[in-house]
């Protein structure tokens, strides 16, 4: 079976640096990007089983990039776990976009974070295999 392929994007070179480190411990395989458009970019390129994403990065934010991923047939179904220090203020957004699955605010445990990626993928998501 293949390892599980996360996106990380987050413009935060220490917070990327753990929460990778904690995924590939974890068995799982990671892409990592520092913006919202490299994010785009590379979520459409790898076709992710889930992504981590900042709220708040360079050029799209995290809602951002979630709305523009949903707007593509191929990668809509692709879940988000939206990291945010600022969690009371974009419940309204996120809401509204069915790919945030959750919605973590910093401080958070990376301990925590990979228990959530993992509930996410035994859902029954589509492998990323199916995501052509």
């Amino acid at each position: 079976m293949p390892q599980p392929l996360i996106l990380l994007a987050d413009d935060e070179p220490h917070i990327t640096h753990i929460i990778a480190h904690k995924l590939k411990k974890a068995g799982m395989e990671v892409v990592v990007v520092e913006d919202g458009e490299m994010a785009l970019k590379a979520a459409i390129e790898h076709k992710p089983d889930a992504v981590v994403t900042d709220l708040q990065m360079p050029y799209l934010s995290g809602i951002e990039f979630a709305q523009q991923l949903a707007m593509i047939p191929e990668c809509a179904h692709i879940p988000i776990i939206l990291l945010t220090a600022r969690g009371y203020a974009v419940e309204e957004e996120v809401a509204k976009l069915p790919s945030i699955r959750r919605l973590l605010s910093k401080p958070f445990s990376a301990k925590d974070l990979v228990g959530f990626i993992n509930e996410l993928l035994e859902e029954g998501q589509e492998p990323k295999s199916k995501c052509a």
